[in-house]
């Protein structure tokens, strides 16, 4: 689906975008990064950097601070207060953004693949939430196996094939849903690196 042009109206934060962002520090006060113990809210911030960036609107910023805060701390009544607290559009990001609401969350890999299904059908303002959530994520994740290599695929539940199978998927599902979107074209780019470093790390 072609993208539409981006907004030239001037954004300005609101008292409610504050209040999202005390709201995510509140939420995420206690979480660090998977093997670096860099504070959760750098990502956080980052993800809604990137989603600013590209001209989005307040609620798509609101959801970028509270993209993880069902999945990681609540479900479904973390859910219901996002909803009342910021409005049923940011909650319907935020939930299109979770792969899962369930305290004990379900196997990898058929959960992985739940959620490709759902992103690839997800709307215009979900998919630049979760595209920005990626694109920071496979950032972090090339930048890391720079310096550290595969020691990298340590830091997660499942390796270096689960890993490069997920975001390869993903890169194809950004690739149909939103071609013209420079974060795509950024976000393939990593993952190609991503691949070739690990084809060259599988030689030596």
């Amino acid at each position: 689906m072609p993208d539409a042009e981006p907004s030239t109206t001037s954004w300005k934060a609101s008292k409610r975008f504050d209040e999202a962002v005390q709201f995510a520090i509140e939420v995420h006060r206690d979480d660090t990064r998977k093997g670096s113990g860099v504070a959760y809210v750098a990502h956080l911030f980052g993800v809604c950097s990137l989603v600013l960036e590209e001209r989005g609107s307040e609620d798509q910023a609101i959801a970028a601070l509270l993209h993880d805060a069902a999945e990681d701390h609540g479900g479904r009544e973390m859910l219901d207060e996002i909803e009342g607290r910021f409005g049923r559009e940011v909650m319907a990001i935020v939930e299109a953004c979770s792969d899962t609401l369930e305290e004990s969350k379900p196997a990898w890999h058929p959960r992985k693949e739940e959620y490709l299904r759902r992103l690839a059908e997800e709307s215009e303002p979900a998919l630049l939430v979760s595209l920005a959530d990626k694109l920071y994520n496979a950032r972090a994740i090339a930048r890391d196996y720079r310096s550290v290599g595969d020691r990298l695929w340590e830091r997660f539940s499942r390796g270096r094939d689960d890993q490069l199978w997920y975001y390869g998927s993903l890169r194809e599902i950004f690739r149909r849903q939103k071609p013209s979107a420079r974060m795509t074209h950024e976000f393939a780019d990593v993952v190609d690196e991503l691949d070739r470093l690990s084809a060259k790390s599988e030689k030596e």
